[in-house]
């Protein structure tokens, strides 16, 4: 059976994603979000119904740069501008693609159409069938027997004999056909009064263009005429509509071996934009996702050779005792040295070694084999005896791709790993922060011009992948120390770029020390009390089937809750309830629309549909699923924590994703409760920073009404309520405590007085007033955030309070809503960027009171700005109080820095 290669023509695509859906969809910071939500939808939906074997999107670069305009410079040029608010979602788009792991194809001088004809051409045959993901009538011509189209929102494939039934014609005639009719769309010049169904007749009649221009005497007067007058225009129409398959263009399919979305890359970018159904979407879609981008841009690097099972390198095998002792001799005398582990999983701490892979030296490196099927393996405790002591030894150095893994992986066999020096994946993401992707096989090929070997040419994919523990150990040995030798050659480039950066004291200081902090977390866990879990699935089951019954009832006969059409009916043709919004598919129905009709309709129907909605999505995705988690071999959960998945340093948390645990609603603060200590001696202790955003934002502006305000202790939103209104605190409302804080926290992130409005159900007018009052009371924010968006632009970037440098190119666009996302963005970063710095030295200095041995917690999650800890009962208020002083002292501030302490049986006791 044929592979699948789809190939997306990409801005088409986009475009009409843009005008599918007829209302503005803006995400949580302002930036238009209409075609990027309904690209991604399209997109994943195509990935789930069509399961590609290879994919890829092709780009047009600039209009006026193409071939054609040197044929005719009036190509095209009767095309509008396109929307100002859709260059900005294109660029967004091309990064969601691009983090996604999914190869982009591009090259100046040439249009989209030009590189899918060249592709369909190399790789269309007998092995692949190449669907052009579009319904461009200039793809016609490319159509044939192992070349089809196929239209996503409509999930239709054209083959040849679908074009002759719908259409009339052959893909043989296509291009004939074209060139007789011209194109409007383009200004392509035709024949006056030839449309497609005449064309087609005069083309089958006749054969060819040409031929048609040669017999336009048997043509009627007018046919006859036009046809004569347009013999001149004819060879150069010819050109304008024919495809070039010849493109010079670096291609190879496996770049666009489609293994899986790249989950951990693109979650931040979802979160970011606020995409939360998208964003339950993307969890279904984990894979490999790799992150091979081809492109043919200036900047694009040479095609790189397939990937051989030949070695690059001396590689050894240590499957003897007497190799291992050597190379341990060999180890013992370094002073830093590169390794690589490998697993039976991708849980660490779930998982079983496999083998470790070590490196001092370029194009040499071994693999000790402790677990195989196939080949010799030595025994574990052989093995842990032996490189225990230098692992554990902190004088030398350790070297790492997302060495935390490995660290935490050791940890399970007994090895304690130390001296952690440099983490290749951090110090990429540091020094190039924008770069698309900081995976190890992404950074190879693009700065050491090397294809690594795919993990899935030894385990396969899928439901026929095998662990690495079945294959031959002399295999597994080429591709674990081609890891570790290539891990050592990321260092020695990456290194001479850190030594005297402005990231360097971040690296040094901060994110790497940090390393030890989150393994040592993803390692102790957190338990979880399962029956409790299971009470909640039958109670909320329950719940679910009374809301359905309720929802029945209101609507006096049943239907399917969960099919958004059914509700629709129900909603709008029954009850003529008004319609909020429209999307592709229809009349919407989610949380935003329903919410609308709670507030603007007396119908108990939609707010029936959104608790529903709620218990079920708690339910799957965490009542459901935790109990899942829990690691047989320690009983708890191990959530994993990433440096890298949010570009303003915050972390993030993974298997189970921890922080969007809802912690205001009722049944959120339930699901925390199911999160307990290991034992009944033991509290979860929850230290938390107290509106830390809003002291960063003091610190940096120096607003005298401010930092007093915080001095004093009050009230921060009472006291800005109080100023801005010109009363006292005593007199502030709880409506106007809301406006306050509404706006001392929309204030980070750029809320504009329509935003404003929308959260206070205000009139933008007296919302706009509003914050033209607050920054009367409060002028140092006005000139903080004015000088932070001078600064960033003037440098390219805005910087943490420990210099963490987020490049902001936005605010050099010419297009007035990119450089208004920019401002905002740049605000945020310095902001957000620095309280997540400030935690992270906190954690850093708490996890090195605890490794004293004079304190009983243990750290075991992070989220946002709360840490939770495991403590001894009879010792929790003793180390609160160092907790306490840690979190306060990490970073001075010119403000109090407040940290809330509670403990209790549960998480959410501790809150």
């Amino acid at each position: 059976m044929a592979k699948t290669f789809y190939v997306i023509d990409g801005h088409y695509q986009i475009y009409r994603a843009y005008h599918a859906f007829p209302e503005e969809l803006t995400s949580p910071t302002g930036e238009p979000t209409r075609a990027t939500h309904v690209f991604c939808e399209i997109l994943f939906n195509l990935i789930r119904d069509r399961q590609p074997d290879f994919l890829a999107i092709t780009l047009d670069v600039s209009d006026e740069t193409v071939f054609r305009c040197d044929i005719d410079p009036e190509y095209k040029a009767n095309r509008d501008p396109a929307p100002d608010d859709l260059h900005v979602q294109i660029d967004r788009i091309i990064s969601i693609v691009e983090a996604m792991g999914i190869a982009i194809y591009r090259k100046p001088g040439f249009e989209a159409d030009d590189l899918m004809a060249t592709i369909a051409d190399k790789v269309g045959g007998g092995d692949v069938d190449v669907f052009l993901v579009s319904r461009d009538k200039d793809l016609h011509q490319l159509l044939s027997e192992h070349v089809f189209l196929f239209d996503p929102l409509k999930e239709e494939v054209i083959d040849p004999a679908g074009l002759l039934e719908k259409k009339g014609y052959t893909p043989q005639q296509a291009v004939h056909i074209q060139t007789l009719m011209g194109d409007t769309t383009d200004n392509i010049p035709g024949v006056p009064g030839i449309g497609i169904k005449t064309a087609a007749k005069l083309i089958t009649k006749y054969g060819s263009a040409e031929a048609v221009l040669a017999h336009a005497d048997e043509l009627t007067p007018a046919q006859s005429k036009n046809v004569k007058a347009f013999a001149a225009q004819l060879p150069i129409t010819r050109q304008l509509v024919t495809l070039r398959r010849d493109v010079p263009m670096t291609f190879n399919l496996a770049d666009c071996r489609f293994d899986g979305i790249a989950v951990d890359r693109v979650r931040p970018i979802f979160s970011e934009l606020g995409f939360t159904r998208l964003s339950d979407t993307l969890e279904s879609f984990g894979g490999a996702g790799r992150g091979t981008i081809a492109t043919d841009s200036p900047t694009s690097t040479s095609e790189s050779p397939a990937p051989s099972m030949q070695p690059i390198g001396e590689y050894e095998l240590v499957d003897s005792v007497e190799a291992l002792d050597r190379l341990a001799d060999a180890l013992k005398r370094q002073s830093v040295f590169a390794f690589d582990t490998e697993t039976t999983g991708l849980n660490p701490v779930a998982a079983d070694l496999v083998g470790i892979s070590v490196c001092f030296e370029a194009g040499k490196a071994s693999y000790i084999p402790v677990r195989a099927f196939i080949g010799t393996a030595l025994p574990l405790d052989t093995v842990v005896r032996k490189l225990k002591p230098i692992f554990e030894n902190p004088s030398i150095g350790k070297v790492g791709q997302n060495i935390k893994f490995d660290v935490v992986v050791l940890r399970q066999v007994g090895i304690e790993t130390k001296g952690i020096a440099f983490d290749t994946m951090i110090a990429s993401f540091l020094l190039d922060p924008g770069r698309r992707s900081h995976a190890m096989d992404s950074l190879v090929q693009s700065l050491l011009d090397h294809r690594m070997i795919p993990i899935t040419e030894l385990i396969g994919k899928g439901r026929n992948q095998i662990t690495m523990d079945q294959i031959d150990t002399a295999i597994v040995c080429e591709y674990a120390s081609e890891d570790a030798d290539y891990t050592w050659r990321l260092m020695e480039f990456f290194e001479p770029q850190m030594c005297g950066s402005h990231v360097e004291p971040l690296f040094r200081e901060t994110e790497m020390p940090l390393v030890e902090v989150l393994a040592e977390m993803e390692h102790n866990g957190i338990a979880l009390d399962v029956p409790r879990l299971k009470r909640m699935g039958e109670e909320m089951g329950a719940r679910l089937v009374e809301l359905n019954a309720s929802v029945h009832k209101a609507a006096g006969h049943a239907f399917n809750v969960d099919s958004t059409k059914q509700l629709a009916t129900v909603l709008f043709d029954e009850f003529e309830l008004p319609v909020i919004k429209k999307t592709k598919t229809g009349r919407s129905t989610d949380a935003e629309t329903l919410a609308a009709l709670v507030s603007r309709t007396d119908n108990p129907i939609p707010k029936l549909v959104l608790e529903y909605r709620e218990f079920a999505k708690l339910k799957s995705t965490y009542v459901d699923t935790l109990p899942r988690m829990v690691c047989t071999r320690t009983g708890r959960v191990h959530a994993g924590f990433n440096q890298t998945g949010a570009i303003t340093g915050r972390l993030s948390s993974r298997d189970p994703n921890l922080q969007n645990i809802p912690i205001r609603t009722e049944t959120g603060k339930q699901i925390r409760a199911a999160f307990i200590p290991g034992s009944k001696d033991q509290v979860l202790l929850v230290a938390d920073y107290s509106q830390v955003e809003l002291r960063l934002l003091a610190h940096f502006c120096k607003d005298h009404a401010l930092l007093e305000a915080f001095h004093t202790g009050e009230d921060i939103h009472e006291a800005v309520a109080a100023k801005v209104n010109g009363i006292a605190v005593g007199d502030v409302t709880s409506a106007q405590r809301s406006a306050a804080k509404a706006v001392n926290f929309g204030i980070i992130y750029g809320q504009s007085a329509f935003g404003l409005s929308r959260t206070l159900g205000i009139p933008v007018g007296e919302a706009s007033a509003f914050i033209d009052a607050y920054f009367k009371g409060y002028p140092g924010i006005r000139t903080f955030i004015d000088k932070c968006i001078a600064d960033t632009k003037r440098n390219g970037y805005a910087e943490t309070i420990l210099g963490r440098r987020r490049p902001i190119p936005e605010l050099q666009s010419r297009n007035r809503q990119q450089v208004g996302f920019g401002e905002r963005i740049a605000v945020n970063t310095v902001v957000q960027g620095s309280a997540a710095d400030l935690i992270k030295r906190a954690m850093i200095d708490i996890h090195r009171e605890l490794k004293t041995g004079a304190f009983s917690a243990k750290m075991l999650v992070q989220v946002h700005d709360e840490l939770v800890f495991e403590v001894a009962e009879d010792r929790a208020a003793e180390e609160a109080e160092m907790i306490r002083d840690k979190m306060a002292g990490a970073i001075v501030l010119d403000v109090p820095v407040v940290v809330d302490i509670a403990w209790g049986r549960n998480w959410a006791e501790g809150k």
